[in-house]
């Protein structure tokens, strides 16, 4: 039996805390592994379009494609492999007005592809959507700081088989130079 939208908005806003959203652990990526790999491979072949129907089904296929593969493929580039897919998705549900139904912590999920997006463009967008819904900038300006003076995020860079310029390499050394 398929899960609904809810099983995951519960999981991610109920079962964890807000502190586990984002910190490496094994037992937590397996975890999604094994409760959410069915809903992944659904949602990268484009299966859980009807969820698209309300704001809260959005922000759940988002979560999978934009949060889950960075748990389920963590250190491999699988786990960034969906972020343009999420990222198009993200801009769908903000044309939709979804943010406008939403809460501070879901309307951060639906922002968060942008955050991870590699496009200036992008991350400018991101700044004037913060703005206008009052959500807190401070993550997506350090994003867009990077973005702004590389282009890229250089601690994706060996993850993606990319080489590194003498300038990302030092920076790299710097704390808070990845997320």
């Amino acid at each position: 039996m398929m899960k609904e939208p809810q099983a995951v908005l519960d999981f991610w806003f109920k079962e964890l805390k807000p502190a586990q959203w984002y910190e490496k652990s094994p037992a937590l990526d397996q975890q999604i592994v094994e409760r959410f790999g069915d809903l992944h491979a659904m949602a990268v072949a484009g299966e859980l379009f009807h969820w698209r129907a309300t704001p809260e089904g959005r922000v759940a296929e988002l979560i999978i494609l934009d949060q889950f593969s960075r748990n389920m493929f963590r250190d491999s580039p699988e786990s960034f492999a969906y972020d343009g897919i999420a990222l198009v998705l993200a801009q769908e549900a903000v044309r939709a007005g979804s943010l406008d139904h939403l809460g501070e912590f879901q309307q951060n999920l639906i922002l968060m592809p942008y955050m991870h997006s590699e496009s200036r463009i992008v991350h400018g967008e991101a700044v004037r959507l913060r703005k206008q819904y009052g959500l807190d900038l401070h993550w997506e300006q350090k994003h867009k700081e990077i973005i702004d003076r590389f282009g890229r995020y250089p601690h994706r860079n060996d993850i993606l088989g990319r080489t590194s310029t003498a300038e990302e390499l030092e920076f790299l050394k710097q704390p808070g130079s990845s997320f």
